[in-house]
Formats: structure tokens, sequence, C-alpha cells
């Protein structure tokens, strides 16, 4: 190529490389100063080709018409998702609870007529792996301070046998949904019991529960029930056993470790906790809930913040965001409306929770955390979902497709050799840099072609 071509084109492909600093890490070694140009010229090839190939797929592809369904998720479906038309709600709810602390939850079947409703094709079945005593009125432990909690197998029992009672309507209603049941049982405090517990579960439910979780390391809110109180760092270890057990199996633990408090000594008083379990079981698929520790006692902030200690989001992001980059099993759920209250409502707060997401879009999955308790109604499971699908409208593409649609979910349930996600229909995506981004690499790519 002419040195007048090179002199014309080396300044776009400088911006665009500028502009992708995230990609010009581990992938894109050769994006640098001191890239040669046939180099940057190769690497901004291969992107406008991928670019290019996405975008036939985009105009190919039919908008799915009515109501979502299962068969637009399997492999081989050739709809596409028209974000314009549809209400950006999470289509899996990977943490929903489907019964209560105690007392009577929604009957089954109306659970599930509700979830149908509501677009939820895919869900996670967690217990309460806490119950309340059973002569307890209380169905939820905030109406019972001092009344103790305890660790037990009963809802993971539960679960499964309304599964398997309504497996009929489930396998042939065409949106499911599809549930994957999660062993809640788990006691951090007496590791050595869960081996034996999980092959019960599994002994009698053969091949139905795939995932682990909710698992409390820290979790302030039930303190005044006689639980969730931190294990020593030190008996972390002795989750060895379970944890090979998961590891073998390729089943997922999510964990709730709350970070700290805003009226602590510190806001960050538990991380030491998580730290050393991803530390000790890097090759475990561990997910850190409610986006990465957030809760009722801690609410970060955007500095400069009038508070005695407070978390500001930048320091928050830099925590989760270090993490996802030195251990890339890790994942985060979105689950429990607290984000939306602490977070997703106020713009200036939810924008950098956003711009996170859509720099690392495989890390992260959906949730509602609804506790089905029998005194709550469908419209109170609808605000959930509202509440928790708040972020997603303002995903990229890329982004909305492997969180709010499901292919990350997919893939760490172990059922992405039957399920996908749809492609987003339409001309250009939304999206950060990517998107304006896009016309520079298009350009590129057709002034090679001359």
């Amino acid at each position: 190529m002419s040195s007048y071509r090179w002199a014309a084109l080396m300044p776009l492909l400088a911006l665009t490389c500028h502009a992708e600093i995230a990609g010009c890490g581990k992938e894109n070694q050769a994006c640098g100063k001191e890239a040669d140009p046939a180099t940057l010229m190769q690497m901004e090839y291969k992107r406008a080709s991928k670019h290019k190939q996405e975008l036939s797929l985009k105009v190919a592809a039919t908008p799915i018409q009515g109501a979502l369904t299962l068969a637009d998720f399997k492999k081989g479906a050739t709809g596409c998702y028209d974000r314009e038309s549809r209400d950006e709600w999470a289509v899996v709810d990977a943490h929903l609870h489907s019964r209560p602390f105690g007392g009577a939850p929604v009957r089954f079947d109306l659970l599930l007529d509700w979830m149908r409703r509501a677009g939820t094709l895919f869900a996670v079945l967690y217990g309460i792996g806490q119950r309340l005593p059973i002569d307890s009125p209380c169905t939820y432990y905030l109406d019972c301070p001092g009344t103790a909690l305890k660790s037990s197998l009963k809802n993971d029992f539960f679960n499964a046998q309304a599964v398997l009672d309504n497996n009929v309507t489930i396998g042939s209603d065409p949106r499911g949904p599809h549930l994957t049941l999660s062993m809640s049982f788990l006691d951090l405090h007496a590791p050595e019991d869960a081996l034996p517990k999980m092959k019960l579960l599994q002994g009698e439910f053969p091949g139905m529960f795939k995932w682990v979780g909710e698992i409390n390391i820290v979790k302030q809110a039930i303190q005044k029930n006689k639980l969730g109180f931190a294990p020593t760092i030190e008996s972390i270890k002795k989750w060895e056993p379970f944890m090979t057990e998961l590891r073998k199996q390729g089943v997922p633990i999510a964990l709730h470790c709350d970070l700290g408090n805003d009226n602590g000594t510190t806001t960050t008083e538990f991380l030491p906790w998580v730290d050393e379990a991803l530390r000790l079981y890097p090759d475990n698929k561990i997910i850190w809930m409610h986006m990465a520790g957030l809760s009722k006692q801690l609410d970060p902030k955007m500095p400069p913040a009038l508070l005695q200690v407070p978390l500001y989001i930048p320091d928050h992001i830099k925590i989760i965001t270090d993490r996802l980059d030195k251990y890339p099993l890790m994942s985060v759920d979105l689950s429990w409306d607290v984000l939306y209250n602490e977070l997703y409502n106020n713009p200036s707060e939810k924008k950098p929770y956003v711009e996170m997401v859509n720099k690392y879009p495989t890390r992260f999955i959906s949730g509602s955390d609804f506790v089905a308790a029998g005194t709550k109604l469908e419209e109170d499971w609808r605000g959930e979902v509202n509440r928790t699908s708040d972020i997603y409208n303002a995903l990229t593409d890329e982004a909305f497709r492997l969180v709010a649609l499901g292919e990350n979910y997919f893939k760490l349930a172990g059922i992405d050799d039957q399920f996908t996600a749809p492609q987003i229909c339409g001309g250009a995506p939304k999206s950060s840099a990517h998107g304006w981004l896009l016309s520079s690499m298009l350009a590129v790519w057709l002034f090679l072609q001359a």
C-alpha cells in the first residue's frame, strides 16, 4: 500500500485503537504505540469483518412475533429480539425463592402462571436454606426478630416435589418455564455436613439439582434471628470436599456475602471472606450475589457523600472489576430490588454500573430475589421483576443479549447445548464505545476493498 494511503489511514486506526483501550489488553497486545501498521490493519480488518457479519445477521433475521417462548431460545431458532417493541425485562430469573422462610408459599401452579405472563422463561428455584420454627406464625424473618432461624433441607425437598407435581404443564406449555433446582441448605458453619446432604438430595432427585445457593457467608439482615454471622476465615479451607464435588459436576455456587455496613468500622469489612473463597477455589463457578455484596445495610454513593464511612461507587466498582479480572470463573448476580432502591433510580449512580456491565458483559446474570410467600400477589412479583430489570434497557445489545436474554445463564447452568439467546433486531446497536466505533471500523474495511 502506498505511503499516502498509510498516512491517511493511521489517524483513524489510532482513534479506533485508543477508544478500545479495554480490548487492547490481553486480547490485542498489538494495539499500542509499538504496533506496526500492517498488524494494526489486520486487526481492524478482522473487527470490521466481524461487525459486517453481525449486521448482516441483524438485517436477515425476522423479529419474534407475540409472546416469547422456549422455542425462540432453542438452538437453531432464527427470530431476533426487537428491543424497541418489548419491555426489556429479563427472561431469566436466576434467583427466585419459590418458598418463604416460614408459612405457606404462593401455590406453585400460580407462581408458574405469573412467570409465564411476565415472560420469565427460565428460572433457578432457590429454597430458603434457613427456616423459621414450625410453630412460628411468621413468613418473613424481619417480622420475628429474636426468633431463631435454623438451616434446613426442607425447602429443597419441597421445591423438587413441586416441580415433579407440575411436570406435565411445565413440559407442555410453550412458555415452560425451564427450571433449574438449587441446593440451598448448606450451612458454612458446618461445612463437613454439606457433601453428605448433597448426595442425599441428589440421590432422592437424580439429575434435578444442578445449582447451589443462596449460601450465606455473611448476611447481616438475619443476625437478629441468630444466623448470618461470618464463619472463621480459616474454616473456608474445610469447604474443599463439597467444592471439589461441585467442580466435578460443573455446578455453580451462589454466595451471599455482604460487603460491609454504612454504620460499621469499614464498608468493606467482609471482603476478606469472599477473597479467601475465590483464592482457594478459583476453578469453581462462584457467583457473588446482589451486585457483589450490596444490602440494606450498605448503600454506595457517588463522591462526595456526607456519610460517616461511605462506600463510594467507583471504589465498589473497582472491587468488583479487580476480581473479575483476577478470577475468570467468577460471576455477579444482579438480583434484589435493593439495587433499584439504592442505585438504579438515581441516573448518576446507575450509570457507572451500566458501564461496568457493558465492559464485562459475560460476567453478570439476572435475577429478582423474589420470595414467594403466600401473602404476596402477582403485582408484587411483577413489581420486583420490573425493578430488578431496570438496568437492562441501558445496556449495549451485546450485554443485553448475554445478561437479560440469558446467554450467560445458559452457559453457567450447562444448558447451552439446548438454548441460546436470540440475536438483537435492527440496525445500529445500542452501545458505548463499540457503537460509535462501528462506522470507523467499517470505513477501514471499505478502504481496504478499494
